[in-house]
């Protein structure tokens, strides 16, 4: 045998690649529960779960700040996870509980936090496109350096908020970082078979918006390219534009029979893992021990249960309050 042995990855900074394992974990466990709490019907309604695609949210989020804004759509419960929302209050929501972040009314597909600026957590697909230049628009006008990250699916591109918002936010040079969580499949229905340009990438630079493709499945990768998005919209670069590939390991809803794609293209995306990946590169550096990710393990698991009880602790919204915030509370000027 020839040839020199390929050396172990290495991580200058081994601290922080533990942190995002710790994140994609969290928002992993907090999904497997959520997925067991609807089987068991805790949890109604309709449920969407990220899982598979944990180092799209985590890569994105380490790079903005606490002041920053975020959008995602209905698969959004990691994302608001990592935003700041706690795992109680989020679970408390789908429970249909008062302490729930919309006090029980919006649900799985609607968590919303003024706090956090996480804002939402829309249902309409592309529907949050529309609201993340208006956020920008807002703070540009204020003076503000902030960020908006809007987090939507490939399936988005097809509506024509998705060509407004991009115009708009290109057009008046607006601070959003646009990031395309492109997992092949809007809803059932294969990229290649909805549409004729597949590059998602080179749409949104016909509209003259620096964008690029990054594999969604390397957290690092995508912290990088993010880092890298947001640094420029924040010093005034206007929109940018990353098309994050990815891949959701399980159906599409709870509802959804999987009719539309083979098993063993979903077990190739299996061997590529996210949380896997990480961990191994760790391990293999010499920089992740057995008992650290044991106790990683450990504490994730005591935040979901802790959760769960919260949940399960809550308080359904009183019948006589059930037409509360149909309209403003405040009076009149």
């Amino acid at each position: 045998m020839t040839g020199k042995a390929a050396e172990a990855p290495h991580f200058a900074d081994p601290e922080h690649a533990r942190h995002l394992l710790h994140q994609m974990l969290r928002v992993r466990r907090l999904e497997e529960k959520c997925v067991e709490l609807y089987s068991e019907a805790k949890i109604r309604g309709f449920l969407h779960v990220y899982i598979g695609e944990e180092a799209v949210a985590t890569g994105v989020m380490a790079t903005l700040q606490p002041d920053d804004a975020v959008l995602a759509t209905y698969r959004e419960h990691g994302h608001a996870l990592l935003k700041g929302v706690s795992a109680g209050v989020i679970l408390a929501e789908m429970y249909g509980k008062a302490e729930g972040c919309c006090r029980g009314r919006g649900g799985s597909m609607h968590l919303f936090d003024a706090a956090t600026r996480f804002y939402g957590g829309n249902a309409i697909v592309a529907g949050g496109l529309p609201l993340a230049v208006g956020l920008a628009l807002a703070d540009k006008m204020a003076g503000r350096r902030r960020v908006t990250a809007c987090f939507f699916g490939e399936g988005a591109v097809a509506e024509g908020e998705f060509h407004e918002s991009l115009n708009l936010a290109a057009l008046w040079q607006l601070p959003v970082l646009f990031c395309c969580e492109n997992n092949l499949y809007a809803m059932g229905t294969a990229l290649n078979r909805s549409e004729s340009q597949t590059d998602i990438a080179l749409k949104a630079a016909a509209y003259e918006i620096p964008a690029w493709a990054v594999d969604g499945m390397d957290v690092l990768a995508v912290e990088e390219a993010a880092r890298r998005a947001t640094d420029a919209v924040r010093a005034g670069g206007g929109p940018h534009f990353l098309e994050l590939r990815t891949y959701r390991f399980r159906a599409h809803s709870m509802f959804d029979p999987e009719r539309y794609r083979e098993k063993a293209e979903v077990a190739q995306w299996l061997e590529r893992d996210p949380i896997d990946h990480l961990r191994t590169a760790l391990e293999a550096a010499g920089q992740l021990r057995k008992k650290d990710w044991d106790a990683m393990q450990r504490e994730v698991d005591a935040e979901v249960q802790a959760a769960v009880d919260f949940a399960e602790a809550g308080t359904p919204e009183p019948v006589d309050e059930l037409t509360r915030f149909v309209y403003s509370e405040r009076g009149a000027p």
